[in-house]
């Protein structure tokens, strides 16, 4: 790709700080140890599976407003029948003259006002976990450009760049035709059972981090840095995608997002440097998780 080529040229420039951190040279490894859950599914319907308590209640809510909505419909296609059959110029010839019906307005004030407390008090609770952000137990960086990610763990030295693969390229990092759009050279590598706090910005126009999965999405303002956090459940460790979710320009589509949640130990590991090539997918599975269990 005519892009990545330019883009990491002009990186080299700046070499000598990237280098220097432990996940930019990390780019030929790790795939066998980890499974894909995050990912869409051809002809799918239904969201990604939940892995953090935020994207759990995200479909919990949404289940229940499916039902709201369900019953508003059948109770309105209802009444639209009964009506049609029972006040036709046949059924009923002489049509009644009156022009309210105190009773109904009342009754259809009230309903939908209590349909809308009922929503609001599921809902609610929901943005409030959302945007009450914790205390980080790893925090990160996600800067936006165009067209690709830049990610910086503040606390512990490591920076580096996301570019999505090439098809060309699938195979050399151990994914497969159908992470086309999706694979990155590099992933944001994260523990499970901790939370992450991701700060996100942009650096020329506006981004959006968005994560399915983990039931998140953040714009990245240039100039501005929000927030957003998620804890990916113990037991789910597996390779999630994500996009750009901003319109951003003409390769807004080639700016793909991948993440890699693993086990604490795993993730100490890479942090210590014994996880060779860990940021992204490849051979190395087998001996990264050795490592990690020896630990």
């Amino acid at each position: 790709m005519a892009l990545r080529t330019k883009m990491t040229g002009l990186w080299a420039g700046i070499g000598a700080t990237l280098a220097a951190t432990t996940a930019f040279a990390q780019t030929e490894g790790m795939r066998e140890g980890l499974d894909i859950i995050g990912a869409p599914q051809p002809g799918g319907i239904a969201f990604q599976p939940a892995v953090t308590g935020v994207a759990q209640d995200i479909h919990a809510l949404d289940n229940l407003l499916l039902v709201v909505i369900t019953a508003i419909v059948l109770f309105v296609v209802v009444l639209l029948a009964w009506t049609a059959i029972r006040h036709n110029a046949k059924a009923n010839p002489t049509p009644a003259t009156f022009t309210h019906n105190t009773p109904i307005e009342i009754t259809w004030t009230i309903v939908p006002l209590l349909i809308l407390v009922v929503v609001g008090a599921f809902s609610l609770p929901v943005l409030f976990r959302q945007q009450t952000i914790p205390v980080a137990d790893v925090l990160i960086k996600a800067t936006g450009y165009q067209w690709y990610w830049g990610y910086e763990y503040p606390e512990e030295g490591v920076e580096y760049l996301s570019f999505m693969l090439d098809e060309d390229q699938l195979e050399e990092y151990g994914y497969g035709r159908d992470e086309y759009l999706l694979a990155t050279d590099t992933a944001v590598v994260v523990p499970t059972g901790q939370n992450i706090v991701v700060q996100v910005t942009a650096a020329d126009v506006i981004h959006s981090w968005a994560m399915p999965a983990f039931g998140v999405k953040q714009d990245g303002v240039p100039g501005r840095l929000a927030e957003l956090w998620f804890n990916v459940d113990a037991g789910m460790e597996g390779v999630y995608f994500g996009q750009c979710s901003e319109l951003c320009g003409v390769s807004h589509a080639y700016m793909p997002i991948t993440v890699f949640a693993v086990t604490p130990e795993e993730y100490a590991a890479w942090l210590a440097g014994e996880a060779q090539e860990f940021a992204s997918i490849g051979t190395r599975a087998p001996q990264v998780l050795e490592l990690a269990s020896a630990d």
